[in-house]
């Protein structure tokens, strides 16, 4: 057969493969290799054996060759055969043992002086290095062996930063910590057109930072596409402000400060098993919420929000042994997401444990330094063991790390705050704080009730007459503030009206 006739066969192939006619890919390809024998044609039929999914007999015809240790396209292809066919320790020696270190970096590159036939050159391709550390990784995650997984993980990445699949398993199995992700960024060797793409990644991490660099972050991908953009690509970057993962990767960042209008608005035609488990957690028919959280577990192992829910859902019933299987699973699952070591903290606080509580929130805080919410609880715990000074310097850290201005959602913690200065006796910091906490929320009967019991430890019985009377208004039979009413207008009968700050020969003591 001529050349130029076996050039068009393998054109039929070609375009067979492109229109999802593997069968008759297969068909055209086996006769071209059995004529030629060239190896390219050889990979040519085993890649429609492949797409054909017929995995075990293109894994023995690449094995046969005699090129597939020597050619890193045959191994790779071979490793990806028996991963369809779940033989993971037999795919991780077709790999090779190569070794990596904790940073990533490979420390054997004996394969790197494999050959590898490279037929399309026209177009940028994936380094086939790349590509073998990430079907490591795989194949180490179905082992699971994680550590290791996590590793090849990270080389993938940095062998070829276009390989987004080991980014992607990086960040949505949580296998790095907030600083272990910002400095995989940091050492990514992305190329002069490639601007985009590092301001995409630096969007898809976990999002502590401040409310204005976050924003700074989307906007730039948004409106240049990038600082290293060329001016001829923005245009086409602009599109960019629609795309679907840039628009999940804003609301995960709106729902994780707070500001759920916004989120709302971006998913509103968003609709998921985990979403109805969410509506019905909401609405507190937490035994439905259960069972959508599941459903959503069992459809995706390894989506840690909804292993959250789960759990949630068990404590907001105080079912805590079932909860803190939940929580221990995702801990287990995400060693790099900090939630599930918060939330098995916030269960041994519920339960009074909180020496147990305080080691698990500060495991959280080795991970994730920068979610405030993590502090708030070591306050929290500080404070019901008695340890006011260490509380204050938590609360004011949480108000620290805060990346938006004050909204409602941090109420609790200023008031916290103020609850803390207190039992501390520093009565003025606490009216300042208290009164912070009514600039947020004007319709709050404990923050009355606290700001006018501050006001009675002052002996400003003026003061606290008039918030109890406002707390009163809230709840008219309020057990609390009826009977410090009482007392507070009796003092002030005994005292006068002005306060005499520090002095007292009855009423209130902490």
């Amino acid at each position: 057969m001529r050349e130029e006739e076996i050039e068009r066969l393998r054109g039929v192939v070609r375009d067979c493969v492109s229109k999802h006619l593997y069968s008759s890919a297969i068909f055209f390809a086996d006769k071209v290799a059995a004529i030629t024998s060239d190896p390219a044609d050889i990979y040519m039929q085993a890649q429609a054996l492949y797409l054909g999914r017929h995995y075990r007999r293109a894994f023995h015809l690449l094995n046969a060759s005699q090129i597939v240790l020597r050619d890193l396209r045959f191994r790779y292809l071979a490793a990806k055969c028996l991963e369809e066919l779940k033989e993971w320790d037999q795919c991780l020696l077709m790999l090779g043992d190569a070794k990596v270190d904790e940073h990533g970096n490979i420390t054997d590159t004996r394969e790197c002086n494999s050959m590898y036939l490279d037929k399309d050159g026209e177009d940028r391709e994936i380094n086939i290095l790349s590509a073998i550390c990430f079907l490591r990784g795989k194949a180490y995650e179905a082992l699971e062996n994680r550590a290791q997984a996590r590793l090849w993980y990270k080389a993938a990445i940095k062998a070829d930063p276009l390989c987004y699949e080991a980014l992607e398993c990086l960040i949505e199995n949580h296998m790095l910590t907030c600083d272990e992700e910002r400095n995989l960024l940091s050492c990514l060797q992305f190329g002069p057109e490639d601007g985009w793409l590092s301001s995409f990644y630096s969007c898809l991490i976990k999002k502590y930072d401040k409310e204005n660099v976050v924003e700074a972050k989307f906007r730039e991908l948004e409106q240049s596409g990038g600082p290293n953009t060329k001016p001829s690509d923005k245009s086409v970057l602009c599109t960019l402000k629609a795309n679907t993962d840039l628009l999940a990767c804003k609301a995960e960042y709106y729902h994780q400060c707070g500001e759920y209008q916004k989120c709302f608005e971006l998913t509103s035609e968003a609709l998921s098993w985990f979403a109805v488990g969410c509506y019905y957690y909401c609405i507190k028919k937490y035994d439905q919420a259960r069972r959508y959280f599941s459903k959503a577990t069992s459809l995706d192992g390894t989506f840690a929000s909804a292993w959250i829910g789960y759990g949630n859902a068990y404590a907001a019933q105080e079912e805590g042994d079932q909860a803190m299987s939940a929580y221990r699973t995702a801990a287990r699952l995400f060693p790099g997401y900090h939630l599930p070591t918060l939330y098995i903290g916030m269960e041994y606080m519920r339960t009074h444990s909180f020496k147990l509580a305080e080691q698990f929130f500060m495991q959280a805080e080795s991970i994730c330094p920068s979610d405030p919410l993590v502090y708030n609880e070591l306050g929290v715990v500080a404070y019901h063991m008695k340890e006011y000074k260490k509380a204050v310097r938590w609360f004011e850290k949480t108000l620290a790390h805060i990346p938006s201005s004050l909204s409602e959602m941090w109420e609790s913690t200023v008031i916290n705050l103020a609850h803390a200065l207190r039992k501390l006796k520093r009565y003025n910091e606490a009216i300042e704080n208290y009164e912070r906490a009514l600039a947020l929320s004007t319709r709050s009967l404990s923050t009355y009730a606290s700001l006018a019991y501050t006001y009675h430890l002052q002996n400003n019985y003026t003061a606290a007459i008039t918030y109890y009377h406002k707390a009163l208004w809230f709840k008219p039979d309020d057990q609390f503030c009826t009977e410090m009413l009482t007392l507070a207008l009796a003092d002030e009968s005994r005292h006068g009206i002005d306060p005499i700050v520090g002095s007292r020969s009855g009423g209130l003591f902490i």
